[in-house]
């Protein structure tokens, strides 16, 4: 009868319990350019100092605009693959100028990424 569910979150192991704790001392603008990193990281301080200290490096979340740039070049490949396909049907000078307009906006989308 001891089978049933609890509910809640799931209980961590010891090896995945934050249990250590580093105290270090910062100046005033070491501090604030912690924050302002973290925060353009989309992350709070303490991660962003974690994952500093042990990969060195921190790697952003997804912004919305880079999630917009994103779906845009999935659009973009998506009708280059039906100007290729147009191009084996009727042949290529054709299809040449729709092809230089869409590399020339996939470059222009790279480039803000």
């Amino acid at each position: 009868m001891n089978n049933h569910n609890k509910r809640g979150r799931p209980m961590k192991s010891p090896s995945q319990k934050l249990t250590y704790r580093i105290a270090i001392k910062l100046k005033t603008e070491d501090f604030y350019t912690i924050k302002f990193n973290a925060k353009k990281a989309g992350l709070t301080k303490t991660e962003y100092v974690r994952q500093m200290a042990i990969n060195g490096i921190v790697k952003s979340r997804i912004t919305p605009e880079m999630l917009d740039c994103i779906r845009k070049l999935s659009g973009m490949a998506n009708n280059l693959n039906q100007i290729a396909k147009k191009a084996n049907s009727v042949g290529y000078n054709d299809a040449r100028t729709e092809y230089l307009h869409i590399a020339n906006d996939i470059d222009n989308l790279l480039n803000n990424i």
